[in-house]
C-alpha cells in the first residue's frame, strides 16, 4: 500500500471515530467540500507545475483534514482561502525543488495571519478518550515505522515533558504539573504530534537530525510559552518557523536568485511569527 495512501486512511478512520468519541463542529457536508475543494486544487496545481510529473495526490486529503480538525471558522470560504495557499507554497514556493512548509501547518498559520480573530486553532476537538488516544497510537506508528519517523514523537514527548517542567512549572507556584502532561491526552495534540510534526518532506531523514529538530521545536514553543503564556498557537509557529530550514540546510550552494528568495521568505517568516504573537491571546478549547 502506497505510503500517503496509507495515512489517508489512517486519517478518515479517526475522522470518522471522532464523530463518535467527539464533537467535530463542521458538518460532513462541510468536509465533503473542504476535501473535494483539496482534490481539486491540488491537482490543479500540479497541472500548471510543470516542473513535476502530473499525478494522483493523496496528499491534499492529509492536508484537508489538518486544516479541518486544527481550524475553527464559521465561514467556509476561509478554509478554502488558507488550504489553497497551503498549496501554493508547496508547487511554486519551492527551492532546488523542495517546498519549505507542511501544507497543513502553513495553512494554519495564514489563517492566523489573515484571519485572527475569525479563525482560531483549536485543541480537544477530538475528545480526550483514553481508547481513541490508543487507536491514534497504533495507527500512527504503523505509519512512522515505515517511514522511519517513530523516534520523532519519541523525543517529542521527552524534550516537551523536560523543558515545559523546567522552564514553565519551576517558575510558577499556581502551576501544576499535572496539566503539562494532560495536554497528551488531547487526541488533537497527539495528531498535531504522530502526522504534522514527522511529515517526511519537512522533517530530517536521520534520527540525530530528528532528535535535534523536535528538540529546537519544544525549546522555541516552551520560551513563547515562559514569557508570553501557553497559546495553542506556539508548537504550530515553532514548526512553521524550524522546517524551513530542513531542507535549506543539506544544500552546498544557492544561486544569488535562490540566496536572495530565501532572505525575503525568512524575512516573512519571522514577520509572521511576530504579527501572531503580538495579537492579543484567546483561549478557544472544545472539550467532548
Amino acid at each position: 500500500m502506497p505510503l500517503q495512501l496509507h495515512q489517508n486512511l489512517n486519517l478518515l478512520l479517526l475522522l470518522i471515530l471522532g464523530s463518535f468519541f467527539a464533537t467535530i463542529p463542521l458538518s460532513w457536508i462541510d468536509i465533503g467540500f473542504i476535501i473535494v475543494f483539496t482534490f481539486f486544487v491540488e491537482h490543479l496545481f500540479l497541472y500548471f507545475n510543470k516542473s513535476r510529473q502530473f499525478y494522483f495526490s493523496y496528499s491534499a486529503f492529509s492536508t484537508a483534514i489538518g486544516v479541518v480538525v486544527l481550524v475553527y471558522s464559521t465561514s467556509l470560504w476561509i478554509y478554502f482561502l488558507i488550504i489553497t495557499l497551503g498549496l501554493l507554497q508547496k508547487h511554486f514556493l519551492n527551492i532546488k525543488d523542495k517546498h519549505l512548509f507542511n501544507p497543513s501547518n502553513f495553512a494554519l498559520i495564514m489563517a492566523l495571519v489573515l484571519f485572527y480573530n475569525d479563525a482560531h486553532l483549536i485543541s480537544g476537538q477530538l475528545g480526550d478518550e483514553p481508547l481513541f488516544s490508543m487507536v491514534v497510537f497504533v495507527l500512527a506508528m504503523s505509519m512512522l515505522v515505515r517511514v522511519q519517523r517513530w523516534v520523532v514523537p519519541i523525543v517529542f514527548v521527552f524534550f516537551y515533558l523536560l523543558l515545559q517542567y523546567f522552564f514553565i512549572v519551576s517558575y510558577d507556584p499556581v502551576l501544576f504539573f499535572e496539566e503539562i502532561y494532560h495536554r497528551f491526552f488531547s487526541v488533537t495534540f497527539m495528531l498535531f504530534i504522530y502526522f504534522m510534526l514527522t511529515d517526511p518532506s519537512v522533517t530530517p531523514s536521520n534520527w540525530r537530525g530528528q532528535t535535534i529538530f523536535v528538540f529546537f521545536i519544544v525549546l522555541f514553543a516552551t520560551l513563547l510559552d515562559r514569557f508570553y503564556g501557553y497559546r495553542v498557537q506556539h508548537l504550530f509557529m515553532a514548526v512553521f518557523f524550524f522546517s524551513f530550514f530542513v531542507n535549506l540546510l543539506p544544500i552546498k550552494r544557492l544561486s544569488l536568485t535562490e540566496l536572495k528568495l530565501v532572505v525575503i521568505i525568512l524575512f516573512l517568516v519571522v514577520g509572521s511569527l511576530v504579527y501572531i504573537e503580538l495579537q492579543a491571546p484567546y483561549y478557544f478549547e472544545m472539550n467532548g
